[in-house]
């Protein structure tokens, strides 16, 4: 399928089955947000793109080569470090930065610094699956396996004919520290007497996410191996808890369905369409790909110009931002005409922890401000607990207070803690990272 149509189904299949839409309890209805799980997941791994530089690199190894088009986003476990395609940047970012020689995706390697990276911008197994099942923020792949969370079973028989759409298939760890994986059914096809043809399956592992179909002997047998077990989500609200995308702005899946206007003169080192922390430098790229000669860079925040730069050429301008704010970018060509404004954001995050070591039992407090974004979430990862990612979802009252205090006997074992805050804009989200030891 030609991709400018493939987007154009995609997005007809995200607006008719919308993020907002109301998750109701019987078999219709729960159907369709199955339905509308598989279209999600469709968004990342049927998109394509091409790099336009060598240097690209890649969770397989090596580097993505330029020229050559690429379905389905890269696998990156970014963390802290990079941003989550679909949660902390739309997949119009990631696309118009995939265009930029000089983007982070170019100039940044995550490989041998982030465990389980490469690329500045990515996706893992989990945040793929959780991306799809409208969370607000990833998932660890572990919360798929058994015994876990509410609201999700083992499928029985543990077969193709028994698999669904929106299932899931968990493979569990091998060691208690090893990683585990999670992939997605996206498809069921059956013949006129009801008997299973093929289910496609779709996963994000590296280098890019994957599909694979099946027929219902080679599903039988992919299910067999590694000790794959195949489960349901019965009640989409029970498994979620409080991880829902519904109350936030990302994942945005109407927007990512839809194709984006890439700039041809002008990308920052992130993109475009993308918040920067404040103080941090933004580098402007004047590209002129289309050759029709540039004048000057304009830089406004809101309607006031900040700074008009003269240009002579191609080139990069750096510069640094200390007011907060939301920004636009444009280059006049040489005939006065003005191109499409690249739109970013200035913002700020902080993040406060207690000194010194902090008891496990809870009770403590971590202490946030920002500017011009809106603070979700606390996340804290623990290091010595492979089952210890818990996010913190904030509420108005904690917003206002700019605090949060950890609940009792939520954490399991002693050791360093990472705290993330995590605050969203319209253009994306920005993490803020400090860890501390948890007493035993």
């Amino acid at each position: 399928m030609p991709h400018h149509l493939l987007f154009i189904l995609l997005a007809v299949l995200v607006l008719t089955f919308g993020p907002n839409a109301a998750l109701a309890q019987d078999a219709t209805s729960s159907k369709s947000w199955q339905e509308r799980t598989a279209a999600h997941a469709r968004i990342l791994s049927q998109v394509r793109w091409t790099p336009v530089a060598g240097t690209l690199p890649n969770r397989k190894g090596g580097f993505f080569e330029a020229g050559k088009e690429c379905t389905g986003v890269p696998y990156s476990s970014v963390r802290s470090e990079g941003r989550y395609i679909g949660f902390d940047i739309g997949l119009r970012t990631f696309l118009a930065a995939v265009e930029n020689p000089l983007s982070v995706l170019y100039t940044e390697n995550l490989t041998g610094k982030v465990s389980n990276a490469a690329a500045f911008y990515g996706t893992v197994c989990s945040s793929y699956t959780s991306y799809a099942l409208q969370c607000g923020i990833w998932e660890v792949s572990r919360r798929y396996g058994p015994g876990i969370s509410d609201g999700i079973r083992l499928v029985e028989p543990q077969s193709a004919e028994a698999a669904q759409v929106g299932d899931v298939i968990y493979t569990p760890h091998a060691t208690e520290t090893s990683g585990s994986h999670v992939e997605m059914v996206t498809a069921v096809t059956k013949d006129d007497q009801g008997r299973v043809i093929s289910v496609r399956i779709e996963e994000s592992r590296p280098p890019t996410t994957a599909t694979t179909e099946r027929n219902a002997a080679a599903f039988n047998k992919h299910l067999a191996s590694r000790n794959k077990q195949l489960f349901r989500i019965t009640d989409l609200n029970a498994w979620r808890g409080t991880n829902r995308s519904e109350p936030l702005l990302f994942p945005n899946y109407e927007a990512d369905a839809t194709p984006p206007k890439i700039n041809r003169t002008l990308l920052l080192d992130l993109g475009d369409w993308v918040p920067y922390q404040k103080g941090k430098a933004v580098k402007f790229h004047v590209m002129d790909r289309d050759k029709l000669g540039v004048k000057s860079l304009i830089i406004r925040r809101g309607e006031k110009v900040v700074e008009e730069i003269a240009l002579e050429g191609p080139g990069v301008h750096e510069r640094s931002f200390d007011t907060c704010g939301d920004y636009t970018a444009h280059v006049v060509h040489k005939d006065g005409s003005l191109i499409q404004a690249c739109e970013f954001a200035v913002c700020d995050l902080d993040l406060r922890l207690p000194k010194g070591k902090v008891p496990m039992n809870g009770g403590w407090q971590v202490g946030f401000s920002a500017e011009n974004i809106r603070p979700i979430v606390i996340y804290l990862w623990n290091e010595a607990d492979s089952y210890g990612r818990h996010p913190l979802f904030l509420s108005d009252e904690q917003r206002l207070a700019g605090s949060l205090t950890i609940p009792d006997d939520l954490l399991k074992k002693p050791g360093k803690l990472q705290v993330w805050l995590i605050g969203e804009h319209k253009l994306g989200r920005l993490k803020m990272r400090k860890d501390i030891v948890i007493a035993p």
